[in-house]
């Protein structure tokens, strides 16, 4: 990946990587700060090998950090900027994190909730002051980076609860930013509005490195708004953008007529509703690029590229990946039949190496040599993938993948809970809504548990709606049966406009 920045910083210098509000960072500064942040790392005590933690939102520092990181030989662990509690603690303490790269603002609280533990905190204010830090340091010598070298490890969530860490060579970024730009035909003129978080695979699989594969621009901003969606794209002349089906799902209600005049051409992501799909790429005038990936996956093993593309599918395989329709034996269905979506590369360290420190469960997810993702698919006649939802316990919401056994930890700690079950209720904005139905010890407040779950929980895990019930249905074998309780019912109590829940 590092080696991928370089080569542009050296052919093309001038040229713009990184539009931020009013600023403008080209390929040659940001390859000059990788080579001088290396050296920097180093006087930090960061070695090759050391895993540091950046927590930082979405802005060119986050790129100066993983760089960097990249260059010194050490590994990146990207986590949300505002990341707290038991969920900052787990991370920090599972990856071995040597040092935590934080958010100006945040850098005070993460120290005092990580002060018990031996690892260091470090903040600067912004781009203007990594600037500042690095210049006296000497540029270090560019170094190859072999293709199962570990770049990151990616957090993603698991149905036992804790999450997992995905860890993601180097050849697995390359062939990403290969294959989407090949599929979607991104060139060097290309702006990619970027507004998911950095911290995760689809911002930095499908935008950061399709621009380090071409040599095209990134625009970052904080968050997705909608209603900023536009005056962003003609300010900054963007072509392109990434998505999650909530994404476009937001930008369907929110744009009704036909818009001209933009610069847009295209969007890739996954979670596109066939109906959504079809009236945004009408109105938009762009063509959308739906596919199907995972962190695990390399990101994305189907697509539907500018030559092969059905409208409602996820797309056809990717040339480097074996991706099958499996029963639940392990033998593989006939066309049309639905059943688990499984993957193998056909090529080395073109998806991850594995969970990081979890043998057991890196083992788990491989069965008779295919990559068992939990999703339920079937291929057309045409070799054209189409998703048919999650077999595993999983809740989508708003494109992230939510453990409702962190839920069900989280909410277990609360004196008055006895016991209690997470589940995911359909919902046409964000896939799904989380549901926390509960078994109560004595009295209970609704809003009481929000305002305890709104503290122990990251923003987008904290339930919109909780339930009562005298008891949890469970098998003979004490598994909830949660496909019994992922209803609504006149019993639930919506807590979002009480309890201020974020949207």
């Amino acid at each position: 990946m590092i080696n991928r920045l370089l080569n542009i910083a050296q052919s093309r210098p001038r040229a713009a990587f990184a539009l931020y509000q009013d600023d403008v960072w080209d390929f040659g500064t940001v390859g000059d700060l990788a080579l001088r942040g290396c050296n920097w790392m180093a006087a930090l005590g960061i070695e090759a090998g050391d895993r540091v933690v950046i927590a930082v939102g979405n802005r060119p520092l986050f790129l100066f950090y993983w760089f960097s990181l990249a260059a010194r030989g050490a590994v990146a662990v990207p986590v949300a900027h505002d990341l707290f509690g038991d969920s900052l603690r787990y991370v920090v303490q599972q990856s071995g994190a040597k040092q935590v790269l934080a958010e100006y603002d945040e850098c005070a609280r993460f120290s005092d909730e990580l002060s018990d533990l031996a690892i260091g905190v470090y903040a600067l204010r912004d781009e203007a002051e990594f600037v500042a830090t690095v210049t006296n340091f000497p540029l270090a010598a560019a170094q190859d980076r072999e293709d199962g070298f570990p770049v990151s490890i990616l957090y993603t969530s698991g149905t036992t609860g804790l999450p997992k860490g995905a860890v993601i060579p180097n050849r697995s970024y390359l062939a990403i930013g290969e294959k989407i730009s090949a599929a979607i035909g991104i060139d060097a003129d290309d702006r990619i509005l970027t507004f998911l978080p950095l911290h995760h695979a689809n911002p930095q699989m499908y935008s950061v490195m399709s621009a380090l594969t071409v040599g095209c621009s990134v625009i970052l901003v904080p968050k997705f708004s909608a209603s900023s969606f536009l005056d962003q794209v003609r300010r900054y002349g963007a072509t392109g953008f990434t998505y999650v089906g909530t994404v476009l799902s937001i930008l369907e209600q929110t744009i009704r007529d036909s818009v001209t005049g933009t610069s847009l051409r295209w969007c890739v992501g996954g979670g596109a509703p066939r109906a959504v799909w079809e009236a945004l790429a009408s109105r938009l005038g762009i063509r959308i690029h739906e596919l199907y990936g995972m962190t695990e996956t390399g990101g994305m093993v189907t697509i539907n590229s500018l030559n092969r593309s059905r409208v409602g599918s996820v797309g056809a395989v990717r040339d480097d990946f074996d991706v099958v329709v499996l029963a639940g034996d392990d033998s593989e269905v006939p066309t049309g039949t639905v059943g688990e979506i499984a993957v193998r590369p056909k090529l080395p360290h073109v998806m991850t190496s594995g969970y990081f420190n979890k043998p057991q469960e890196t083992l788990d997810s491989i069965r008779n040599l295919w990559f068992h993702t939990g999703d339920l698919g079937r291929f057309d006649a045409e070799g054209f993938l189409r998703f048919e939802g999650r077999s595993k316990e999983l809740i989508r919401r708003g494109g992230e993948m939510i453990s409702p056994v962190e839920i069900e930890l989280a909410a277990l700690k609360h004196p008055n809970i006895a016991d209690c079950a997470a589940v995911g209720i359909a919902d046409p904005i964000l896939e799904e809504e989380i549901k926390l139905v509960v078994v109560s010890r004595g009295n209970c407040d609704p809003w009481e548990i929000a305002s305890f779950l709104f503290r122990a929980l990251p923003r987008n895990k904290v339930p919109r709606y909780i339930e009562f019930a005298d008891v949890i249905p469970k098998t003979p074998t004490q598994k909830i049966q949660r496909f019994r309780l992922t209803k609504l019912s006149p019993q639930s109590i919506d807590l979002r406009p009480v309890a201020k829940l974020p949207d």
